[in-house]
């Protein structure tokens, strides 16, 4: 006598369809529009307020008057072979020039204008000063000089930029022409696209002939083919939208994923590799390692708190530990998503402290940075929603309800995934 039919054999779906749709979710869209988005705004800023709280030193620092003269850097520079611009030339007008598109470009990321081209500009800045003097930074300048490499794989302008905002409105100005009847515009016309295209071929060309003293020949072949396929994807976009766009957009969001999981595998490496030589210290192990640099002059901005943090052995000894079973936890809670925010939030809050008891803002800007990829996409969402009231209220604006410069990307309805 038959039994009743197993319902869960009947519907378990066939392997090459669980293919297609794992192969459906990494190119039909990018993943992480929200995370990528705060990754670019929260790298940006970082490198925005190092830049300006550095401006009356930018000369001693990475210009002609400091201490690693110009052909020290040039000595090196041929031995590591870093890629920076600021050996083209050792004057100050070059200098200056370098360092202000360094802070525009930095603005122009932190909005989100033209952020693809924006992007390659920020990463040159970057590159171009670090590499300059390799000896200055906290720590936050490794992450930095990564991610500002990553970012330029990455779609990060879909929500919280300009971009955004600016496909919404045309998208609107569409739908509005459909319900009315009316012909859809074709090819608007882009004037500032073609116009930063055409000067970045410029300076691609600068670079190729300078390509002896610029630092490893990779970057600049990578320069090339951001450049090359920036242009092909604004002639397919205007003369072939059809199978070609569909084909340019799979990759990049190939590409985009690529890079969103390589910036995750980064903070993981960084925690679990911080963790791992902390608990082969002696003063980590018996919890005493907090102690010293909240008692060295040269970290300690607030003197009396401190002193009043590091006179409890017992405060001392619950940080220390704490520190260390954070950061190698951390990697193995990814899948646990609870305890994975728990521990997040306890990572913001560490660099938090250290950018007050410490006095290295930068430092825990950029990784605060790192680790916001990891923040759930309702968190972010929400987030969103709450400063566009907060702006609007400030602005005596009426709230529409939806906001203008995030674009449906149906995520919300999608898999959820590691960083969402």
């Amino acid at each position: 006598m038959s039994g009743p039919t197993d319902t869960r054999v009947l519907t378990r779906e066939p392997f090459d369809r669980r293919i297609a749709r794992a192969v459906q979710a990494v190119t039909g869209r990018a993943l992480g529009p929200h995370q990528t988005a705060i990754v670019r705004i929260g790298f940006a800023l970082t490198w925005l307020v190092f830049l300006l709280r550095e401006l009356p030193h930018r000369h001693e620092m990475y210009g002609p008057d400091g201490p690693w003269s110009w052909e020290l850097a040039s000595r090196l520079i041929a031995d590591n072979r870093a890629f920076t611009v600021l050996m083209w030339s050792d004057g100050r007008v070059w200098f200056e020039l370098v360092y202000g598109l360094a802070v525009l470009s930095a603005a122009l990321l932190l909005v989100g204008w033209h952020t693809r081209a924006v992007s390659v500009v920020f990463m040159v800045g970057v590159l171009s000063l670090q590499n300059r003097s390799v000896f200055l930074g906290d720590g936050g300048d490794n992450v930095l000089h990564l991610a500002a490499i990553y970012l330029v794989l990455t779609r990060c302008g879909q929500v919280w930029s300009l971009d955004a905002r600016r496909a919404a409105r045309a998208a609107a100005r569409d739908a509005a022409r459909k319900a009315a009847g009316e012909a859809l515009e074709v090819g608007r016309r882009d004037v500032v696209g073609p116009l930063l295209w055409t000067v970045l071929g410029g300076f691609l060309l600068a670079t190729t002939w300078f390509s002896d003293v610029t630092g490893e020949w990779w970057l600049p072949v990578l320069l090339w083919v951001l450049w090359l396929g920036h242009g092909l994807w604004w002639l397919t976009c205007r003369l072939a939208p059809g199978e070609p766009r569909t084909l340019l957009d799979v990759l990049a969001n190939l590409t985009h994923n690529a890079a969103l999981v390589v910036i995750m595998a980064e903070v993981c490496l960084i925690y679990a590799t911080a963790g791992w030589y902390k608990i082969q210290g002696s003063r980590w192990q018996d919890g005493t390692a907090l102690y010293y640099p909240l008692h060295l002059d040269y970290f300690s901005p607030w003197p009396e708190l401190s002193e009043l943090l590091g006179s409890s052995g017992i405060m001392v000894l619950l940080l220390t530990y704490g520190t260390v079973i954070v950061q190698i936890a951390f990697p193995f809670t990814l899948f646990h998503r609870k305890v994975k925010n728990v521990l997040l939030v306890a990572m913001m809050l560490e660099h938090a402290g250290i950018a007050v008891l410490l006095g290295l803002p930068v430092f825990s800007l950029a990784m605060i940075s790192a680790d916001a990829v990891f923040l759930p996409t309702v968190f972010l969402v929400a987030l969103g929603a709450r400063v566009a009231r907060g702006r609007d209220r400030l602005l005596g604006r009426r709230s529409a309800g939806a906001l203008p410069e995030q674009r449906r990307t149906g995520e919300e309805h999608g898999p959820r995934t590691l960083v969402g």
